[in-house]
């Protein structure tokens, strides 16, 4: 019996080949850092990275590609905009269906005088935008969102908050954990001030990499959280002020830039669109399979367009974390059961504390995988009636 990998929101598997082969040509056949010499293996390093930025604006609606930062990851990304924008006194609001990426961070400058509130979302984990407006304080310094939820698949409307916010004078954040690579998303388009991905998720790239895209105000007001080496401006005790240097200290993570450049490149050659069909075409095959399937509750939307491929299903017979467990042994498919790191979320979605059992499809998920697991799932719960 073969697996059957239904976990890409958590991380995309399998790679497109030529992740695996760029980061193996930087191992073997060039091994040199950026901004740190002038030969030619250092030269092909700073191009591989500068494409990579490029590729990314392209992708995101961005026209700066100094304005894209590298990062090790879309947490990392998401504490370099809270903690290095919100002071004492100030005020964020965020949904009700974020990732602890962000909540965690928020907890901590929460306790040092920043406040928050959350935007209350319904019962399949949409917000509405004018509910942001009615929300906004004076002391409002930050609006950030998960534009897709890893728990339910709602995609947030995005370019109606980002248009409150430019009314209001307020910085747009948006965490595309879910939806970078294979959704929309434009960031001058949208009004965005800051915009943090993962490279490892819809964009198949490594893991350990990812990118924060900044509008020039946001950047320079936006204090780094990490300072040092960056191979630049050496005569100086003091952060370089310009971009990316502001905010790449340290040496870089050149496997994954490689890796995640090749993703990019794979990313643009097969075009959103098509990566977004798929994963629509397969969300709905299983949604339509799972429908009548007695003993269940999905926790989310079961038909809406503005919806990820994150199917979340709720056990009302059976243990979730046993189903998922029967899951893997009885049947091969792999599947991500909990709270998803997400314990809002699922407040807001009623599946708090015992979590779902989440599908997860991705660009290499097959029709009849869908099928399959659809199978499964009815089986598993008209065993437990």
């Amino acid at each position: 019996m073969s697996d059957i990998y239904l976990d890409n929101a958590a991380t995309s598997f399998p790679k497109p080949p030529a992740v695996t082969q760029a980061m193996l040509r930087y191992m073997t056949g060039v091994g040199a850092s950026v901004n740190r010499g002038v030969y030619a293996s250092a030269q092909d390093a700073g191009m591989t990275a500068l494409l990579l930025r490029e590729e990314l604006c392209r992708l995101f609606g961005h026209s700066d590609p100094a304005h894209c930062v590298l990062t090790p990851g879309n947490t990392m990304g998401l504490n370099m905009i809270l903690r290095g924008w919100l002071r004492p006194g100030d005020h964020c609001l965020v949904s009700s269906m974020e990732h602890n990426a962000v909540m965690r961070p928020l907890r901590d400058l929460e306790a040092a005088g920043v406040s928050f509130d959350r935007v209350p979302c319904n019962g399949e984990g949409y917000l509405d935008p004018e509910d942001v407006r009615r929300r906004i304080r004076p002391n409002t310094r930050l609006v950030l969102l998960a534009h897709g939820s890893n728990v339910s698949g709602a995609v947030q409307d995005a370019p109606a908050v980002g248009r409150i916010c430019r009314e209001c004078g307020i910085p747009f954040a948006l965490d595309g954990a879910q939806t970078a690579g294979h959704r929309e998303i434009d960031f001058e388009g949208w009004g965005l001030s800051a915009l943090s991905v993962p490279g490892h998720k819809g964009l198949m790239g490594p893991s350990g990499m990812g990118a924060l895209l900044l509008s020039p105000e946001f950047a320079r007001n936006l204090t780094p959280i990490i300072t040092g080496g960056t191979g630049s401006a050496s005569d100086l005790e003091t952060q370089p002020p310009y971009m990316p240097d502001r905010f790449e200290s340290g040496t870089p993570n050149l496997p994954g830039i490689y890796g995640f450049q090749a993703a990019a490149a794979f990313i643009a050659q097969t075009g959103t669109a098509a990566l977004r069909e798929h994963e629509a075409l397969l969300t709905a095959r299983m949604l339509a399979q799972l429908r009548d399937v007695p003993g269940i509750r999905l926790a989310g939307p079961w038909e809406r367009l503005d919806r990820a491929g994150v199917i979340s299903v709720d056990f009302r017979t059976a243990d979730n974390a046993l189903a998922a467990a029967r899951l893997e042994q009885e049947y091969g498919i792999l599947t991500r059961c909990g709270l998803h790191c997400a314990p809002s979320a699922h407040r807001t979605l009623g599946t708090f504390p015992h979590g779902t059992v989440r599908f997860s499809p991705g660009w290499f998920t097959t029709a009849e995988e869908i099928d399959a697991a659809a199978r499964a799932v009815a089986e598993i719960a008209r065993a437990q009636r």
